[in-house]
């Protein structure tokens, strides 16, 4: 976050601001500034707002998750020390501190100007590794054989740091804790901690290299040399049965070390990460190289795990084989997430205890839904007033289409009746789940007209929870619930269906109970992360046993 202190003389309300940026502002911290995030920032550059705050502030100081892995390191020095005409900082959540000197920013400088002349023999070797594993690929491969008194190797390569909480989470702890019901204890490999991983579990965490941080996109191509090598020690002399790599932007890791071992891979492929940047975000930069490792990935794979059937067409159409994909959708645990859970302390906490309260939880996706969430809600209260004094709206998480929602919610004048809660850790999303009297999932269509692919967490994580559903009938969404059975059903991205869906079991709580205990039997029975790691397996067997 980057906290930036007014003089007492200046005519705003408050004499602080605070922006977030890869961590989360502590709530027992002192702290009188206005929140915003760190793209909020990143906004007032775009707009030209920035120039009106230059030299602004009397002190700012930026916090952020790890001071070594700080994204555009000169960049944001820079913008920082513009902020300010006095003292600025940069902080981290261990305690690590950098002042913004003069000798600071040329030494960030250097390092950018060092790197740059990097970047050429980088991707050539990133080039020259990817041509070694697509030669040696169908050799090694007839080679591998299942070893089930072996150790699996859990391999997390994703380059975000800082994730308390969302659907990687979940899916990460969700296969990683359940590994030993079916065979040896894993070993985790990851770039960063996931906190609801067991700590029994065996867990190693291989920090990228403090370089390459100014430039899109290459430290992830530099992050498959330095897992590889620290992988390469760490299981050395051990007993290995499979490698299985959540993919991630860039990494090969999982192939290179199934061929180093002649194990076994699965891939757990969640979407092309080629797809999500053009249209949820920005075009790669090294697109094409990009898609040349993804496309190795899927075929060195022995098994592919897919979310849903639309991920599965897509692979085939590519050209992989379909024999291979398995289609797995995402899970719960059902003895964390129950109606048993009490959210009595969460109701008191945000004054509810009187209200109807509409749920939820998200990293606030574009495929979220949870701006159309908040227009709904507006429109609700605005056609039926009388709901202003009963009925409140429980927003948890925050993310990139969080200024839309606020702007939402100010435009039907309901900002009072909503409460937005912030980005929570992950083990205490039941407790808010628990709080809710309906639980919404408005999950809207891709932009570019194609399947949704997703299989949201939150609909397996509401379902355990024996809560009335609106949720969007949308691709795997409206496969796994009924409608008027397990869930009520509504148009997707449309707002009055979506109201006229909250209205209905607003004014139902019978409908709510037995809409709630039939999803409850529904995913107890389906969806667990037990019977999702088991599929796993099984399908492992049948290709490698």
């Amino acid at each position: 976050m980057l906290l930036l202190k007014r003089e007492k003389s200046d005519c705003m309300a408050s004499s602080e601001i605070t922006i977030l940026k890869n961590t989360i502002l502590d709530p027992d911290a002192n702290c009188s500034s206005n929140v915003i995030t760190f793209e909020e920032l990143a906004g007032w550059v775009k707009n030209r707002k920035i120039v009106s705050n230059i030299f602004r502030y009397r002190e700012s100081q930026l916090l952020t998750y790890e001071l070594d892995l700080l994204s555009k390191p000169l960049v944001t020095a820079l913008l920082l020390r513009m902020l300010s005409r006095g003292h600025s900082f940069i902080e981290d959540e261990l305690g690590n501190r950098q002042d913004i000197t003069v000798s600071v920013l040329v030494k960030y400088l250097y390092r950018m100007l060092r790197d740059s002349r990097r970047k050429s023999s980088l991707l050539a070797l990133v080039q020259q590794e990817l041509s070694l594993l697509e030669a040696n690929d169908q050799t090694l491969k007839s080679q591998r054989n299942l070893g089930l008194s072996g150790t699996p190797v859990y391999v997390r390569s994703d380059l975000l740091f800082g994730v308390r909480s969302g659907g990687s989470v979940g899916h990460i702890a969700g296969v990683l804790n359940n590994l030993d019901s079916f065979l040896e204890k894993p070993i985790f490999l990851t770039s960063d901690m996931i906190p609801t991983v067991r700590h029994d579990i065996e867990t190693y965490r291989i920090k990228p290299e403090v370089s390459l941080w100014d430039f899109k996109e290459l430290p992830t191509f530099n992050y498959n040399r330095v897992l590889n090598r620290e992988a390469k020690t760490l299981l050395s002399n051990k007993k290995l049965s499979f490698i299985y790599q959540r993919y991630g932007l860039n990494n090969y890791s999982g192939a290179e070390l199934s061929n180093y071992y002649g194990l076994p891979f699965v891939l757990e492929y969640n979407g092309s990460e080629i797809w999500v940047n053009r249209n949820w975000g920005q075009p790669l930069k090294y697109e094409t190289l990009s898609e040349r490792i993804e496309l190795l990935n899927l075929k060195a794979a022995d098994v592919v795990v897919v979310v849903s059937q639309a991920i599965k067409d897509e692979l085939v159409a590519r050209g992989i084989e379909p024999e291979k994909v398995l289609v797995n959708p995402n899970g719960v645990d059902p003895d964390k997430y129950s109606p048993q859970v009490d959210g009595s302390a969460i109701r008191t906490n945000y004054a509810l205890d009187d209200k109807t309260v509409i749920g939820f939880i998200g990293t606030f996706g574009k495929w979220h839904g949870a701006e159309v969430l908040a227009e709904a809600f507006g429109k609700l209260l605005q056609t039926y007033p009388e709901y202003r004094v009963k009925v409140h709206l429980l927003m948890i998480g925050d993310g990139v289409t969080m200024m839309q929602v606020r702007e939402n919610l100010s435009k039907y004048g309901v900002k009072g009746i909503c409460t937005l809660t912030g980005i929570i850790p992950q083990e205490e999303g039941p407790s808010y789940l628990a709080a809710c009297d309906i639980l919404a999932s408005p999950h809207v269509p891709n932009p570019d007209g194609s399947p949704f692919f997703g299989s949201p967490t939150k609909l397996f994580e509401y379902m355990a929870m024996g809560k009335g559903i609106v949720a969007s009938d949308l691709d795997q969404i409206g496969e796994i619930l009924e409608h008027n059975k397990t869930a009520w059903m509504v148009k997707p991205g449309d707002v009055d269906s979506l109201v006229g869906g909250l209205k209905i079991l607003i004014d139902d709580k019978d409908l709510r109970a037995h809409l709630g205990k039939a999803a409850r039997e529904e995913v107890v029975a389906k969806y667990t992360w037990k019977e999702h790691t088991r599929k796993i397996i099984e399908k492992l067997k049948e290709r490698c046993g």
